[in-house]
């Protein structure tokens, strides 16, 4: 019996599971989103939200703390290895969530993955910085795709002229070397 066994074992060992949630949680805080099963991301969901919590409480505490501040982020550094997400959780993620108390992400299901009919899901979190993309590109529509167009056409005319001009290179350079060979002798 699992009584009071809360971890949930996907069907692997412990060091697989613990390295897999390691990546996604980076993942999770390098895009704020990521595309995941069911199961994982509910998962998932339980780690990130702790070390966004571990973080957090980093802010709150005094310049004179700094040993509690260093054993926090070297307790979330166990889980994320990367220096730049680190930096990134404890700076940018951590200070949004400052007035909010706890469920700092959300998990939307997807239907049924195709393959194997596993529960697809995103995991985000709540408040995730949207990139928008070039309004300019979007009001030039037509005559930015038609630039674009002629500007590989261009390029590709350009490389078949290179090989063309090397092909002739090449077929007046072994005309030469023949002819010296026959001189040497």
């Amino acid at each position: 019996m699992r009584h009071k066994n809360s971890v949930k074992q996907l069907g692997r060992t412990h060091a697989h599971r613990k390295a897999m949630f390691a990546n996604m949680v980076t993942s999770l805080f390098r895009h704020e989103r990521i595309v995941t099963t069911k199961e994982k991301g509910k998962e998932l969901k339980r780690i990130s939200e702790r070390l966004i919590t571990r973080a957090k409480r980093n802010m709150d505490l005094p310049a004179a703390d700094e040993g509690k501040k260093l054993h926090n982020k070297r307790e979330v550094m166990k889980v994320v290895k990367d220096r730049y997400i680190l930096k990134k959780l404890f700076e940018d993620i951590a200070p949004r969530f400052k007035d909010r108390k706890g469920g700092y992400t959300r998990i939307y299901l997807l239907g049924k993955r195709s393959g194997d009919a596993a529960e697809m899901s995103i995991v985000e979190l709540v408040d995730r910085k949207v990139v928008e993309s070039k309004p300019a590109e979007k009001e030039k529509g037509k005559d930015a795709r038609k630039e674009r167009k002629a500007k590989k056409e261009a390029k590709a005319t350009k490389e078949t002229k290179n090989t063309e001009e090397k092909k002739e290179k090449e077929k007046k350079a072994p005309k030469e070397k023949k002819s010296r060979k026959k001189e040497d002798k």
